[in-house]
């Protein structure tokens, strides 16, 4: 929740509750002594400012651009440097002047021009056509921007550009694992817990999809089925999302509780993919390799586990039922039949109650976006079960017509055995 939203309903609370005459007066004045300021938000000036500081950005680059072969390779090289002098002597100012977003853009258009001069330089130099070694350094230069400004812009830069980076490498090299991209991502996350930032937690999370979906579809399709590997890393994502946010402490919760969401969405998504991709309606595996490794499995049990973990120390219900739900999607990998005869039912099963205790998990956790993630994979499903182009129709809507009265049943049993109070 964002703070501003939260301390917006914490008045209107406070001032109802005085109304009532459930707290006193002077509690509710302590209450709002003890709150913190609210960090100035983006008003239209400040929106206004940016417009106009990226069109100047923009006309110098077009400038430049137009008179590049016109420019002496030393004066060219001097522009880059003054660009990046000028953004950062302007961020240093703003944030003399507490205007902690123009600071932060500022800060994020050095890191970018940083990037454009590591390409120009290499072509003005004819330096080594090694695109994915730039891409590297230009992620370098913008996390040490970001560590000393704490610039979430250059962050992001960074972060980019590490994603091209191990994607690149990944292509190159489909035969082997590109690890050195995790030890990128752990830097990300420990600038995310250090600074303690949503918006920081986001693209770290955000960040972990490319190299998951990179390393997937490098296999051969004969022999691995990505969703299967994608369905791993959902599950790492979420597992771990949940053992970071049960840590005592508020930094870990809020990155936690953002890496959780993302893993929720992610493994939706993957119970969606596995549904439409698995010799079904797009077959990518044909051979009879197996059809995930090791090191992947491996880090599905781990997510499981950490789930489990979490439930233990937080003691909530809903947590451990999203270890349940994580576990039914990666069970759901091996009962897949690897004869292309015969339907998975079993496997369409499974994958219907990891959605569905992924709804559960949420309501009792009271977490609305691992609720809208459950249901979205539930409607993905139950679509792709009923449009597969392989198998009898008549069959799989006999098959989801047992699932529904098995569920009505289930809800049935439940709602009986629930004290009143809480149907």
């Amino acid at each position: 929740m964002f703070d501003k939203t939260y301390r917006q309903r914490l008045e209107a609370d406070l001032a109802q509750w005085e109304a009532d005459g459930v707290i006193a007066p002077a509690a509710v004045a302590s209450i709002r002594t003890v709150l913190p300021p609210l960090s100035p938000g983006i008003n239209i000036a400040v929106v206004v400012a940016i417009v106009g500081g990226l069109l100047i950005a923009a006309a110098f680059l077009a400038f430049v651009a137009a008179h590049w072969t016109e420019i002496a390779r030393l004066l060219r090289f001097a522009i880059l440097i003054a660009g990046m002098v000028v953004a950062g002597g302007l961020g240093a100012w703003f944030a003399s002047t507490s205007r902690a977003v123009l600071a932060d853009l500022c800060a994020s258009i050095g890191a970018i021009i940083f990037g454009v001069g590591i390409a120009l330089v290499g072509q003005m130099y004819h330096l080594g056509d090694d695109f994915a070694g730039g891409m590297l350094l230009w992620s370098i230069g913008a996390f040490v921007a970001a560590l000393l400004t704490g610039s979430r812009g250059a962050l992001a830069v960074g972060l980019v550009a590490a994603c091209i980076w191990t994607c690149m490498r990944s292509y190159d090299a489909p035969d082997a694992l590109h690890l050195p991209f995790v030890a990128v991502w752990l830097l990300a996350a420990g600038l995310a817990l250090a600074w303690n930032s949503r918006a920081a937690a986001h693209l770290v999370a955000i960040a972990a999809l490319p190299w998951w979906i990179a390393t997937a579809l490098r296999f051969d399709f004969d022999g691995v089925q990505p969703s299967f590997v994608l369905a791993n890393g959902a599950a790492l994502l979420f597992g771990a999302g949940l053992a970071i946010a049960a840590a005592p402490s508020p930094r870990a919760l809020r990155l936690g509780a953002v890496l959780s969401i993302y893993g929720a969405f992610s493994l939706a998504v993957v119970a969606v993919l596995e549904v439409i991709t698995v010799d079904d309606i797009i077959r990518f595996r044909t051979g009879t390799a197996p059809a995930q490794p090791l090191w992947a499995m491996l880090c599905g049990i781990a997510g499981v586990v950490l789930a489990f973990v979490s439930a233990k120390l937080t003691n909530r219900a809903g947590e451990a039922v999203a270890g349940c739900a994580i576990g039914l999607v990666l069970l759901a990998a091996p009962i897949w039949p690897a004869s292309a005869a015969g339907e998975p039912w079993f496997a369409y099963a499974a994958l219907l109650c990891a959605m569905l205790c992924l709804v559960v998990s949420g309501m009792l956790d009271s977490v609305r976006p691992r609720i809208v993630a459950g249901w979205l994979g539930i409607a993905g499903v139950i679509a792709g079960i009923t449009w597969a182009v392989k198998g009898s129709l008549l069959r799989r809507s006999a098959f989801l017509a047992v699932a529904g009265i098995i569920t009505v049943v289930f809800a049935t049993a439940l709602n009986r055995a629930l004290p009143r109070s809480e149907r």
